[in-house]
């Protein structure tokens, strides 16, 4: 299944690459955006029930399945922030045929 939109992405910028950054930095600021406002209830739920939660974390020892647990959390961010980048990577593949190939081998050879 395709999980790639089709079509031609809006360009803000001169430069492509200032598009992509920006897009990355979008996606970090929802990222950080929901993890501030998922610590701010954590820490006021915490507050409530009168808990020590800093002493907790400080205690904290994860077992492998957490860690397993961190990672893929990690991984799913990490394909958010560089979807753009791997789709205009692939949309060029896409475009790739060994003609082309041996037109830029040959291109450079003369260089």
């Amino acid at each position: 299944m395709n999980r790639n939109s089709k079509g031609k992405r809006p360009q803000f910028y001169d430069n492509n690459a200032h598009d992509q950054m920006m897009s990355m930095i979008m996606v970090l600021a929802s990222e950080v955006s929901v993890l501030a406002d998922h610590i701010d209830s954590i820490e006021r739920v915490a507050a409530a029930n009168g808990l020590d939660l800093a002493g907790g974390v400080a205690k904290l020892q994860l077992d492998q399945p957490a860690l397993e647990a961190r990672e893929a959390r990690r991984q799913q961010m990490l394909e958010r922030l560089f979807y753009l980048m791997r789709k205009e990577a692939a949309e060029a593949t896409a475009h790739e045929t060994a003609e082309g190939y041996s037109a830029v081998i040959d291109e450079i050879a003369v260089a």
